[in-house]
């Protein structure tokens, strides 16, 4: 039953965003992504400990679902991403992050306490920043 409403909850995402691109949104993210790999401090989570999450980003809109879905608006633009989360675990905050597209993998790193832009994707030198890579699914 949870699968269902994590799959009805995924396209209705993508049937109500708009195909209309914005001006910071290239839309070079739109799509499904799976996780492959996930830091905090420096530490690597085992795959388990995710392996059942997904992201989705159509436009301005993103679903991520892990244990709960969190969705809410994302902007992103020459490596700075920014992530209001509107519904879910997360609502009303505001993550600040850092990205890279290489070869099919995503690389979001974000302060979790969402107080800076994280300056690299090395998590080791602060323990509230996380790390996530995904692949396009």
């Amino acid at each position: 039953m949870k699968a269902i409403f994590v799959i009805g909850l995924f396209f209705l995402t993508i049937s109500c965003s708009s195909s209309e691109e914005t001006s910071s949104n290239s839309g070079e993210l739109n799509g499904g992504w799976l996780p492959v790999k996930q830091m905090i401090g420096g530490q690597e989570l085992p795959i388990e400990s995710f392996e059942n999450e997904r992201l989705a980003i159509v436009g301005k809109t993103f679903l991520f679902v892990a244990e709960g879905a969190d969705e809410g608006t994302v902007t992103y633009s020459d490596g700075i991403m920014d992530i209001y989360v509107e519904v879910g675990a997360n609502a009303g905050k505001h993550f600040m992050a850092i990205y890279k597209l290489e070869q099919n993998l995503l690389t979001i790193c974000y302060d979790l306490k969402g107080a800076d832009y994280p300056a690299s994707f090395d998590t080791s030198t602060n323990p509230n920043l996380f790390l996530s890579v995904f692949r396009k699914e």
